[in-house]
């Protein structure tokens, strides 16, 4: 039986159901994650599996009439994302939406008989695109469309129409789509959804043991952005706008501003919101530019010019490595000594903006640390990728060990505990030797 009796349904409901994206789990889904988690504890087969790293999501549903016997009772679905031990057909969980596995099904006979003509490029080619027809997704209004169709309605420019014709490898098997696939195939009325990941950090993806995670973007909001048609669904908290917070100035002549970034903010204007480091100073001096940036999460200093020369001159710094910048970090447990790490990097491009090591691929990054407290690190990079610090900290390569309140690589909190402390540069005008130092405000 994969429909589960929510034990303690007396929970306050959600007013809208979850935006998939980006989201604080309900606890309703947070008590069905805590059964879906004690099963896989108790089965041995599943949890050996599921150790090695898997994500898995729930659904809360309200029950029709026909299958509770009184309207609105509350249930959940439990789904995991691909295969769990090479299989898709645990009876605790949702069936996948279209099941490929089949030993005599048309996928495999076709597999096998590609694989005998040594991998014939065609034929493979034909057979992904008859794979992605036979997922026949449903919405809230009881639509159905192919997995062809949705990506190609989705991306409704041209010119990302040709970069991504057709959806990658493996869409439609995570836990989102299976789990609402289920529900509107049996009635049932969405309420909450959430996902977690059981067991260890893969070497190129870093995530956390029982950590919650929103659904992935590149699989997953072409599909989702129609199977959520016809549900009210919360908004999208990135475009709801950012609180507006003071920015205290820390070093400032005619030429420049070191600023103290407040965490929460951004450095320069992103693709949905202005509000910035450098909307903010110009506002007081037009013609101002912020010369390199922290993460939103990030606090610490930031090099904003007054004027272009200036911002030329500091920028070529930067691309020779001539600026110097020492982090503090708060991590999630104690350690002890120095060291460096380095472990090259690139792009998720299918979780967008989550970075993985890729030992083959990825761009060097490198990064010296010394523990200064129990807990409290400082790090020096020596390359400047996105997330490098971040990853650094919580692989299991680097120092295990996440930065307190790092949503995408350690567990979510009040604010992410990385502060720009210290910078090291030359005057762009004078050329001295400047060195401006900031209070670690945790």
């Amino acid at each position: 039986m994969n429909i589960h009796p929510l034990h303690n349904s007396t929970l306050e409901r959600p007013l809208r159901f979850t935006y998939p994206f980006c989201y604080e789990p309900h606890p309703l889904c947070c008590e069905a994650a805590a059964e879906v988690q004690q099963y896989i504890a108790e089965h041995e087969e599943i949890r050996t599996d599921a150790d090695r790293g898997k994500m898995f999501g729930v659904l809360v549903v309200s029950l029709p009439t026909s299958v509770s016997g009184k309207e609105g009772d509350l249930a959940f679905l439990a789904a995991y994302s691909g295969l769990l031990a090479g299989r898709n057909d645990w009876s605790y969980f949702v069936p996948p939406v279209y099941d490929a596995q089949q030993p005599d099904g048309h996928f495999k006979t076709t597999e096998h008989e590609i694989s005998a003509k040594g991998g014939d490029k065609e034929m493979s080619q034909e057979l992904q695109l008859w794979l992605f027809h036979q997922y026949q997704l449903l919405n809230a209004h009881g639509e159905k469309k192919d997995l062809v169709a949705i990506w190609q309605s989705y991306y409704t420019r041209e010119k990302l129409r040709r970069k991504f014709p057709l959806p990658p490898g493996g869409t439609g098997d995570c836990c989102a789509p299976k789990l609402l696939q289920y529900a509107y195939q049996k009635g049932l009325h969405p309420v909450c959804m959430a996902e977690f990941w059981w067991g260890a950090p893969t070497k190129e993806e870093v995530r956390q043991h029982l950590n919650y995670y929103p659904a992935c973007r590149g699989k997953c909001k072409p599909i989702l952005t129609w199977m959520l048609q016809g549900l009210d669904v919360d908004p999208n908290p990135e475009l709801l706008g950012f609180q507006h917070m003071e920015i205290p100035v820390v070093y400032e002549d005619d030429a420049l501003l070191v600023v103290n970034k407040p965490s929460g903010m951004l450095s320069v204007p992103g693709r949905i919101e202005d509000y910035s480091v450098e909307a903010v100073m110009r506002e007081r001096y037009p013609d101002s530019i912020v010369v390199h940036r922290l993460d939103m999460g990030t606090s610490g200093l930031l090099i904003v010019a007054k004027n272009g020369e200036s911002y030329r001159i500091l920028q070529q710094q930067f691309i020779r490595h001539e600026v110097k910048k020492k982090y503090a970090a708060l991590l999630e447990h104690s350690g002890e000594g120095s060291g460096s790490i380095c472990l090259p990097m690139r792009p998720d491009p299918m979780n967008r903006p989550r970075q993985v090591v890729d030992m083959n691929h990825g761009k060097r990054a490198a990064t010296r640390y010394e523990f200064i407290g129990n807990r409290l690190v400082a790090l020096w990079p020596e390359t400047g990728r996105t997330h490098q610090l971040r990853i650094h900290c919580a692989h299991p390569d680097g120092l295990a060990n996440p930065i307190v309140g790092d949503e995408l690589y350690g567990t979510r909190g009040q604010r992410l505990c990385l502060h720009a402390a210290e910078i090291w540069f030359r005057h762009p005008v004078s050329g001295s030797e400047m060195h401006i130092t900031s209070e670690i405000p945790f």
